[in-house]
């Protein structure tokens, strides 16, 4: 029997699949538990109709990474922090994240993820520092930071 899957099995086939199986497994396990549907036509149609869908949100998720992707690393766009320093340079904290995306959205008006900011750790000097952003899969920024002494 041929089933389209509506979420993940372990083993048997992913969300939006179509597979043959057996037919007592699929009526007696798949389909009575939510979890897939018969394969007819008017099933078919509709799935063919979400992946379209989903392809053409996908799309527009993209071209919107990628023109925040063009603000942020437009020669403009530096984000500005101040924090306390030695005399030596390093600071006496250090720059997370969440700092970063909150000076960003202060200064710019970008709302940003800070878990889409991908600092293998937190800043711990002063001077310009070029921080990379995920925004999409396919969409990789640099962010560029400068901090200064308070």
């Amino acid at each position: 029997m041929k089933v389209i899957f509506l979420q993940d099995v372990r083993g048997k086939g992913n969300r939006g699949e179509i597979k043959n199986v057996s037919d007592g497994y699929a009526q007696n396990f798949l389909i009575k538990q939510g979890k897939a549907k018969a394969a007819t036509a008017s099933a078919m149609s509709q799935l063919k109709g979400q992946q379209k869908a989903e392809a053409k949100r996908e799309e527009e998720e993209r071209q919107e990474a990628e023109s925040v992707k063009k603000v942020l690393e437009d020669h403009n766009t530096i984000v500005q922090l101040a924090a306390k320093a030695g005399t030596d340079g390093r600071l006496f904290g250090s720059i997370p994240s969440k700092q970063i995306a909150q000076a960003l959205d202060k200064q710019y008006g970008i709302k940003l993820d800070k878990r889409k900011i991908e600092l293998r750790e937190p800043i711990k000097v002063m001077g310009f520092v070029n921080v990379p952003v995920k925004l999409h899969q396919d969409v990789t920024a640099r962010i560029r930071v400068h901090i200064s002494e308070k």
